[in-house]
């Protein structure tokens, strides 16, 4: 099925896409994906457009004038698409075996149930150059929070599970501890992106993007600034 931002047309602007330096921000290592085994060649998750990574910057020293010590934790950046179809029947697999069934002995109408609901979190893996996945341009990142002993600040949920729980606002009608607190670190990061010109996904806490289709879609403009950035 079709997302609304898979008709946005893109006008690459040529951008160059650049290493996200460590030291400044907290990486994830290992890398989940190349941990279990996404064929990323010699290419790196942590790369993004150089406008994305001066307001990943301005983001975290906006964070920290109210939460001093605290830093963004990038969980994933750049994915090409080959890794793209890796975590997609990744999480197809992962979902079967949750429902109790065989990953390798699926039915054709139990496939596509299931990666109807995988859908909903993972872009489809094209290799359409004019439908790009939307961490293949470049201008994607998963993220969360470290507080000033940089243990990672619990968001309710895990990045990438697939369930309600992951939906932004999903503690927003809490009202006892510890799902306030949970509804607050989602504001929070949601709020010091915003700021810097980030649009959140709207099923997704983690994930922000600045200059791709679903960026354009989510403000109105008229057309993304980032394609695909893996081709040959």
């Amino acid at each position: 099925m079709m997302k609304p931002y898979q008709k946005i047309p893109i006008q690459e602007c040529g951008e160059r896409l650049v290493p996200i330096p460590d030291g400044l921000f907290s990486l994830e290592s290992p890398h989940p994906y190349r941990e279990l085994g996404a064929p990323y060649g010699d290419r790196s998750p942590f790369c993004l457009r150089e406008s994305v990574l001066e307001r990943l910057l301005e983001a975290q020293d906006i964070l920290q004038t109210s939460h001093r010590g605290w830093r963004l934790r990038i969980f994933d950046a750049f994915r090409p698409v080959a890794v793209q179809q890796f975590m997609v029947d990744q999480a197809l697999a992962d979902l079967a075996e949750e429902r109790g069934l065989n990953p390798r002995r699926l039915s054709d109408s139990q496939r596509q149930e299931l990666l109807e609901q995988v859908y909903q979190f993972w872009a489809a893996p094209s290799h359409d150059p004019e439908d790009p996945p939307p961490h293949a341009t470049g201008g994607a990142v998963d993220l969360t929070l470290v507080n000033a002993t940089n243990q990672v600040v619990n968001m309710g949920s895990p990045i990438d599970e697939i369930s309600r729980r992951s939906h932004p606002d999903y503690f927003a009608s809490a009202t006892a501890d510890p799902e306030q607190g949970y509804h607050h670190h989602r504001q929070l990061l949601a709020e010091v992106m915003r700021q810097v010109g980030f649009a959140q996904h709207p099923q997704e806490w983690w994930h922000f993007c600045y200059g791709e289709r679903m960026w354009a879609w989510l403000t109105g403009e008229a057309a993304a600034m980032y394609g695909r950035q893996d081709t040959d």
